[in-house]
C-alpha cells in the first residue's frame, strides 16, 4: 500500500452553526448575529464558529452555545428537572457545497438548540451585534405555512426581513429583503422544519417551556412553532391523555391571567403515542 500523503488532498475547515430557537411574545424566534468581519460584513447570520483542533463536533457546538447565549447543553438522558440554564441541543445536518464560503472550502455541521424564552443575547467573536429575530420575518410565510422545500430555494440568498425588526439598522432599502449570510437561510429553514416535525411525535415541545408550565403555555409553543391556532379543549385533552407526556407539578399559577391554571412538568416519555399530528394549513 502506498504511503498516505496529506498534501495530495485539498485543505478545508470545519465549522458549527447554531439554529437557536425560542418562543418570544408568542412568536417563534431565532438568534442572529450581525457579522463584523468579511465575508458578508454587516449581514445577519446564524451564530457559530470554527471547530478547534482539540474539539469534537458536539463540544464545539456546546461551546458556541454557551458563548452566544449562556446556556448549557442538556443531556437528554439525565433525569428531570432540566437545569434553569439548560437547552436541548442536537445535530441537525451537514452543509458542504464547495462555494458556500468564499474564503476557503468550509464544511459546516449545523446544530439545533431549543430553549425557553431567553434574555437579550450578547454578541461575541466576529459579530458586532445580536438579536432575536422572528423566523417568519427571516424566511417568509411560505416556510411557516409548511413549505419544507423553501430552505433549498432560499439557500442562495433570498431570505426576507423587515430590517428594523431584526437589527440595529436595515440591510438595503427599508422594507426590502435582507439576505442571511452564507447558506444560513437554508440551514434555518431546515432547523425550523426539524423542530416542527419532532414536536409531533416527541416531547421536544417542552424544551421551549420553563421547568413548570401550564397546558396553555405548552399550546402556545405548538401554535408558534407550527404557525396555526389550536383548539384549547382538544389540545388539553390530547396532551393530558398521552401517557408520560406531562405530570402534575403540584401547584397552580395565575401568571397568564384569569383563573388559576394547573402546573405541569415534562414526564419521562420521549416518544408520544398517539402523536400530536400537525394540522394541515
Amino acid at each position: 500500500m502506498p504511503p498516505y500523503d496529506p498534501s495530495a488532498f485539498p485543505p478545508f475547515a470545519v465549522t458549527v452553526d447554531l439554529v437557536v430557537l425560542t418562543v418570544r411574545r408568542h412568536a417563534l424566534c431565532t438568534l442572529v448575529v450581525r457579522r463584523g468581519e468579511e465575508p458578508y460584513r454587516g449581514r445577519w447570520a446564524l451564530p457559530g464558529g470554527f471547530v478547534r483542533e482539540d474539539e469534537d463536533l458536539g463540544g464545539a457546538a456546546a461551546r458556541e452555545l454557551v458563548e452566544e447565549t449562556g446556556l448549557c447543553a442538556h443531556d437528554p438522558a439525565a433525569p428531570p428537572p432540566v437545569p434553569s440554564n439548560g437547552a436541548h441541543l442536537e445535530q441537525l445536518a451537514t452543509y458542504g457545497a464547495p462555494d458556500r464560503d468564499p474564503r476557503m472550502r468550509v464544511v459546516s455541521v449545523a446544530h439545533l438548540a431549543l430553549a425557553p424564552d431567553l434574555p437579550a443575547p450578547r454578541a461575541g467573536g466576529d459579530a458586532n451585534s445580536a438579536r432575536w429575530a422572528p423566523v417568519e420575518e427571516l424566511l417568509g410565510e411560505d416556510v411557516l405555512a409548511g413549505a419544507a422545500e423553501a430552505g433549498a430555494a432560499l439557500g442562495e440568498g433570498g431570505a426576507e426581513d423587515s430590517g428594523d425588526e431584526v437589527g440595529d439598522g436595515g440591510d438595503g432599502k427599508e422594507g426590502g429583503p435582507v439576505a442571511l449570510a452564507f447558506d444560513h437561510a437554508r440551514i434555518l429553514a431546515d432547523g425550523v422544519e426539524r423542530a416542527r416535525s419532532k414536536i409531533e411525535y416527541s416531547s421536544l415541545a417542552t424544551a421551549f417551556c420553563p421547568p413548570e408550565f401550564t397546558v396553555g403555555e405548552l399550546r402556545r409553543v405548538y401554535e408558534a412553532v407550527w404557525g396555526v391556532a389550536l383548539d384549547p379543549r382538544n389540545f388539553h385533552r390530547k396532551v393530558t391523555g398521552t401517557p408520560g407526556f406531562l405530570v402534575p407539578a403540584g401547584g397552580t399559577t395565575t401568571r397568564q391571567g384569569g383563573r388559576p391554571a394547573q402546573l405541569f412538568r415534562a414526564g419521562g416519555a420521549t416518544l408520544l403515542n398517539p402523536p400530536m399530528l400537525r394540522p394541515e394549513v
